[in-house]
């Protein structure tokens, strides 16, 4: 009994997933509309960079060759390198073109990338740009991204435009579990809640957002979200919540050229932030836990090890589950028959997860580039 009514509730979660969570599952591609007039806002890319030699040249290259007719500038930030981040940043675009400026020292309360951002935004404020390209020193552009993220801004009315980059995809590691981060992210944050100004529902893609400088400082700027670990969706929320509007969408053509080559790195990823998404709250966690397994652990068990009725609906609610995840398969170029390894994929996300609470617990939370970003507080007596 037990069983079979585990299964029906998997059934029931991944209908509900099918049909009423806003099709996140569909995975459009959205070309830009065609702009009203001409595209000529200024703009200007800030892109913080701390150790980021073998991938920042191809990045900094990508956006000096945008096709873009209106005034545009680049902002490297380099955020106390240790590497050769900044010469390969000069190398890859002319000195008209690019401007290299260094941190400032970074002070208590913020995080390291965010202070880069808010460096970068405070050294080009003369410019007095319309907008700011907030994107990573890993991202490069289609030629036409920049003058497409514009014009829907421009043309639709956006504050915040957002594309969800296409992510490396070659390892063992990156092929079970890229796509599957890209599938949990959508879930959580489905595009068409996001664009809908009714919903309270947030979210972008730190790698590539475009966002009004006048919307930026009517929420506070980057000081306002200074100390998120999740400061993409952190900056959005802060723009829904001032009255704006948010879009975010998916990109083949824009990618990301960091590779997460092992299971590793992909877990430290995920860990990175994972706990600081559940608010650091142990009850969360647990809930997290328990509804992660019932939808996507249980019904391959059930289907595989149990009797009838419970096997069917356990194979009903696997199918459910394989045909939600084809769709982001196919942006990946991956095989449809790989959809029932969905479970494993949320097996390992389950465990990072867990590994990122304990790490929070042990004060060695959202580590990134040396630097040891989330710490739980300690307390008196």
């Amino acid at each position: 009994m037990l069983c079979a009514l585990a299964a029906a509730a998997g059934v029931a979660a991944w209908l509900y997933l099918l049909l009423a969570r806003g099709r996140f599952w569909f995975m459009p591609l959205s070309p830009p509309p065609a702009p009203a007039g001409p595209l000529d806002a200024r703009v200007v890319a800030v892109i913080p960079a701390r150790n980021e030699a073998p991938v920042v040249g191809s990045a900094i290259a990508s956006l000096a060759a945008q096709q873009y007719p209106g005034e545009f500038t680049i902002v490297l930030v380099d955020d106390h390198s240790s590497d050769e981040t900044a010469a390969a940043a000069r190398a890859a675009a002319p000195p008209e073109r690019l401007s290299v400026v260094t941190a400032d020292p970074l002070p208590p309360g913020w995080t390291g990338k965010l202070w880069a951002v808010s460096e970068g935004i405070r050294r080009c404020g003369p410019l007095r740009p319309d907008y700011f390209l907030l994107t990573d020193a890993d991202i490069v552009h289609a030629p036409d991204n920049l003058a497409g993220l514009v014009a829907r801004a421009e043309t639709e009315g956006y504050d915040l435009v957002s594309y969800m980059v296409q992510l490396e995809c070659r390892t063992p590691a990156e092929r079970l579990l890229i796509p599957a981060f890209v599938f949990f992210f959508f879930l959580l944050y489905p595009p068409a809640w996001i664009r809908d100004r009714r919903r309270a529902t947030a979210g972008a893609a730190g790698g590539c957002m475009l966002i009004r400088r006048q919307t930026l400082e009517r929420v506070g700027s980057i000081a306002a979200i200074r100390d998120a670990l999740i400061d993409d969706c952190s900056l959005a929320a802060a723009v829904k919540h001032a009255g704006g509007s948010v879009w975010l969408g998916l990109s083949t053509a824009t990618r990301s050229i960091r590779p997460y080559a092992t299971f590793g790195d992909v877990g430290r990823m995920i860990s990175r932030s994972a706990f600081t998404q559940l608010r650091y709250s142990v009850w969360l966690l647990a809930a997290t836990v328990a509804g992660l397994a019932l939808t996507y652990l249980a019904p391959p068990v059930l289907a595989l090890a149990c009797a009838w009725p419970a096997r069917a609906l356990g194979i009903a609610a696997w199918l459910l589950m394989s045909m939600a995840y084809v769709p982001v398969l196919r942006i990946y170029r991956r095989r449809w028959f790989e959809a029932p390894l969905l479970p494993l994929a949320a097996l390992f996300y389950v465990a990072a997860t867990v590994h990122s609470a304990v790490a929070w617990w042990r004060g060695k939370g959202g580590q990134w580039k040396g630097r040891t970003q989330a710490v739980m507080p300690i307390r008196g007596d």
